[in-house]
């Protein structure tokens, strides 16, 4: 029989990286970017300074670094499904824990164990989407787009619970507690339908045991070395110091601009939205290049994007720059996957794609400590002005990504 007979259909793997997505959705879409719109409401009911606004994120991203630290090891030890839906589940006791506090330290304990949770179940989710793009090579680049663009629909789900939530409760002493159970509760539903795809019978394992094109039980002729990826994780590292400032903080921005909270909703939903449509615009960039050209690409865009809000409040402007913004950066975080897949054997995809986490995670830890400094410090008493400055920051930051990012090149045997 030839080889490729047994290979499944296109639109199979499209429902199953679809299916795969619920995981980033829970991870990223509402585990990290859900708090952006949180954060205007409990800094003011709760009296935070925007370093301390910030530092909620940078402890999540320091838990997401720890996350990525040991999602190898338990790799090693357990299914990557079986890790996915783990990180899944915790994801939703930790999202569900952070209602039940108000001081500060406790919230950014559970911001930490969420971001933990969120790394087991992003990298996971990434491992099996480029084990499903194995599988239909030509389509690598849209099955990873699908499992990535999962992130939007968890900030589309955000932007319609949580001002929801915050109205319902709005007499409620410290009711932002209840849009965070909201979002628990959605990440549980995501997490029961990754369960039920991931169980050790159902669709996702039973396909990922057919053998990928080209697949060989040869061993691997090139290991996964850091300095191999130096540029390209330099670029990525400067891409999460420089996005996760705008995530942060472009809400608050928007609030001290005098938007409406209704044009707050649509304006994340919007972004949400380009999140998910995505993946058919860059799926091509993504198959094309093998070195560093779309992470180069894709920094620049994001960079523009993110300029945009703070330099008018234009608002025809403005939904450019969220659309823009969720056009973008989502496939960016899959332009490193497809990095990895060009350039490493399959065995050594988990490696890669790892290491491309932790740097993540590191950009991270900065971004939103830094930009809620610069809030802070260079309003100088006025929270529009250092609300800008913040989002500079963050532009020049992405620009310098695209500038290292091109100087990665595809690996040669």
């Amino acid at each position: 029989m030839p080889a490729d007979t047994s290979l499944p259909a296109l639109p199979q793997l499209l429902k199953l990286a679809a299916a795969l997505s619920l995981g980033a959705a829970v991870s990223l879409g509402i585990t990290r970017f859900a708090y952006g719109l949180l954060l205007p409401t409990m800094r003011a009911d709760l009296g935070w300074s925007y370093t301390l606004a910030g530092a909620m994120n940078t402890f999540n991203a320091v838990g997401y670094l720890l996350g990525a630290l040991v999602t190898p090891w338990l790799l090693r030890r357990l299914p990557p499904a079986s890790v996915l839906v783990l990180g899944s589940f915790l994801a939703s006791v930790f999202m569900a824990a952070s209602g039940f506090f108000t001081d500060a330290p406790s919230l950014l304990v559970q911001r930490l164990l969420a971001g933990v949770a969120s790394a087991l179940v992003f990298i996971a989710g990434g491992l099996l989407a480029a084990r499903l793009g194995a599988l239909a090579p030509k389509h690598m680049g849209l099955l990873l787009g699908v499992y990535y663009g999962g992130t939007g629909l968890g900030i589309v789900l955000s932007a319609l619970l949580v001002p929801a939530m915050l109205e319902a409760a709005s007499r409620v002493a410290h009711g932002w507690a209840w849009a965070w159970w909201a979002l628990a509760a959605s990440c549980l539903a995501a997490s029961c339908v990754l369960a039920w795809v991931g169980r050790p019978a159902g669709p996702l394992v039973k396909i990922l045991t057919v053998p990928a094109m080209g697949a060989t039980q040869t061993a691997p002729t090139r290991h996964f070395r850091w300095r191999d990826f130096a540029p390209g994780l330099v670029g990525y590292l400067l891409f999460g110091m420089g996005y996760i400032g705008y995530m942060t903080f472009v809400v608050a921005l928007l609030k001290e601009q005098g938007t409406a909270p209704q044009g707050i909703a649509a304006f994340y939903a919007m972004l949400g939205v380009a999140v998910m449509a995505s993946s058919r615009v860059w799926a091509g960039l993504l198959d094309r290049f093998k070195g560093g050209q779309a992470l180069a690409v894709l920094n620049a865009l994001l960079g523009c994007a993110t300029l945009l809000p703070a330099i008018t409040n234009v608002w025809p402007l403005v939904l450019l720059s969220g659309v823009m913004f969720g056009g973008v950066f989502l496939s960016l975080v899959a332009s490193t996957t497809a990095l990895v897949r060009h350039n490493l054997p399959q065995s050594q995809w988990a490696a890669g794609i790892s290491a491309f986490t932790i740097v993540f995670a590191a950009g991270q830890i900065a971004g939103p400590t830094v930009v809620g400094s610069i809030a802070d410090g260079l309003g100088a008493g006025n929270d529009l002005q250092g609300l800008q400055r913040g989002l500079i920051f963050s532009a020049g930051v992405l620009w310098l990504g695209a500038l290292v990012s091109m100087q990665q090149r595809a690996l040669r045997d």
